[in-house]
């Protein structure tokens, strides 16, 4: 997909369409079914995929560093970029059933600004200084669309729009989502039927439990258990080897570079083969 430049993005909303029915570009044909199992460390590594796989954003950053639209359709700004519209989705549910509402919106976006509704899928935001960079702001996962604005913890609990709801979770252990049927992004992301992380704390544990079969992905492995292993793919390279990856795993083409695992959208764009 063509790098489009961020201040076009900035003035209009639109290209979001076209980002979210494109989507990124894929090394291979994605397949829905299977468990993809990740041992992560000690880290922040298993909230992050976790947000990532429950929760929802207005805007989202592709693989390849563009921005497209997630709950949010479009936006676009006055020529100060202090005044800001953003077209919400009108198909988006709660893992409890509810529809996601405005006033959901509304409550995480009082700490960026005023919020107001225009309608009931567009409302308005006012910042105290202008911002051209909103948008990709908004994409970060401290801007989770939560029921009411409700917390995002207990992780057990959590209650998003996202294409994974919690079957179960332990905070800073364990991770287990299942893939909601019906989804709004069915056929453009959420492959795998479930998703499980697990918190490993020792390198060399991470590494063998990789090699031994019982994970799929392994982020931050010991690379003296690693090298030279067959059948296993490493990311960005083996020198460094931020994720050691089977090949009963499909990749993007392009895997967004913030943090290791795909900015914590692994369990989403990520799928088994």
């Amino acid at each position: 997909m063509t790098r489009i430049d961020r201040r076009a993005l900035f003035a209009s909303g639109a290209a979001a369409a076209l980002l979210a029915a494109t989507g990124a570009s894929l090394a291979d044909t994605p397949k829905k079914g299977g468990t993809l199992r990740l041992a992560v460390p000690r880290d922040d590594s298993l909230e992050q995929v976790a947000r990532g796989a429950v929760f929802d954003t207005l805007t989202e950053i592709a693989p390849d560093g563009t921005l497209r639209g997630e709950l949010a359709t479009g936006w676009q700004t006055d020529a100060d970029a202090r005044v800001w519209s953003f077209d919400l989705r009108d198909d988006a549910v709660f893992h409890d059933g509810t529809p996601m509402h405005i006033a959901d919106v509304m409550a995480v976006l009082a700490e960026v600004g005023r919020a107001e509704a225009l309608a009931p899928n567009r409302l308005q935001l006012e910042l105290a200084e202008a911002n051209p960079g909103l948008p990709f702001l908004l994409a970060d996962n401290r801007f989770v669309i939560t029921l009411s604005g409700q917390s995002v913890s207990p992780l057990h609990a959590a209650n998003g729009t996202g294409c994974y709801c919690v079957e179960r979770a332990e905070d800073g252990r364990h991770f287990l989502g299942r893939r909601v049927e019906g989804h709004y992004k069915d056929g453009q992301a959420g492959w795998a039927d479930t998703v499980e992380v697990i918190v490993i704390p020792d390198a060399g544990v991470r590494a063998e439990a990789l090699r031994d079969g019982y994970v799929d992905v392994a982020a931050l492995p010991d690379q003296t258990g690693m090298r030279g292993t067959r059948g296993v793919r490493f990311h960005p390279c083996e020198v460094e080897m931020a994720l050691a990856v089977t090949g009963a795993v499909g990749m993007p083409r392009q895997i967004a570079g913030n943090t290791a695992l795909d900015d914590g959208r692994i369990a989403e764009r990520w799928w088994m083969v």
